[in-house]
């Protein structure tokens, strides 16, 4: 398997209960502070989509959350067959396309996509169209920080072509991650393999620390127009 490998730790119910009680104190303290901070940025950002261009505010799309299963081992998966990877969400967004091709689905987006307004080249520049996500977080949808969600489609091809890829579903998705802060926009598959490399790190190492380590660096790394 490329990319981290992950190791096996011995923990008891109650480290684990401790540790994901703390995480979600963290994760409701930043979406909470985020949405009360950003808010005036917000109203703003809505109000401009609305002036420039036609149709919603938000765009939602489905998107692969977390896998809380046991893992398998073996062919014996049953669940092989109609397994998605991980439990579907919505996810909430800053509308950055033209209505008319905002709705085409599984799709990559690009840096330089066409279908990309005005207004959308700026939010995606410094990352703002992901703001309306810390709703997710605060629905329990997503974390601050984890692996990128990815479209149902597009994962279930990702994780034929990746070695690991699923592992990042062993954690919720997040808005910004491990990845995000050491790598810029995908390319290629091979830039998919590395982005996988430093989320399987990510899960290897997950704390609430490291949650804030990523979250301090995050910052540089949007102002700088870097990273996912």
């Amino acid at each position: 398997m490329t990319g981290w490998e992950l190791q096996q730790t011995t923990v008891t119910p109650a480290s684990v209960e401790g540790s994901e009680t703390a995480r979600r104190a963290l994760n409701l303290t930043v979406a909470g502070l985020g949405l009360l901070l950003t808010a005036p940025v917000m109203f703003l950002i809505a109000a401009l989509i609305k002036l420039t261009s036609r149709g919603p505010v938000l765009y939602t799309q489905t998107r692969v959350g977390v896998d809380r299963r046991q893992p398998a081992f073996g062919d014996s998966n049953h669940r092989r067959e109609k397994d998605q990877g991980g439990r579907p969400f919505t996810i909430y967004k800053f509308r950055t396309m033209h209505v008319a091709n905002s709705a085409v689905p599984e799709v990559w987006a690009t840096r330089d996509d066409p279908r990309v307004t005005t207004i959308g080249r700026i939010l995606r520049k410094y990352r703002l169209d992901e703001l309306p996500q810390f709703l997710n977080v605060l629905r329990g949808d997503m974390n601050v920080v984890g692996p990128r969600p990815e479209q149902p489609k597009i994962f279930a091809r990702l994780r034929e072509q990746v070695p690991g890829y699923q592992t990042r579903q062993r954690v919720p998705p997040g808005i910004t991650g491990w990845a995000q802060v050491n790598q810029r926009y995908d390319t290629s598959i091979d830039d998919v393999r590395r982005k996988v490399s430093f989320d399987l790190e990510y899960v290897a190492r997950r704390s609430v620390l490291e949650d804030l380590r990523i979250l301090a660096r995050t910052v540089p790394v949007v102002l700088n127009k870097g990273g996912w």
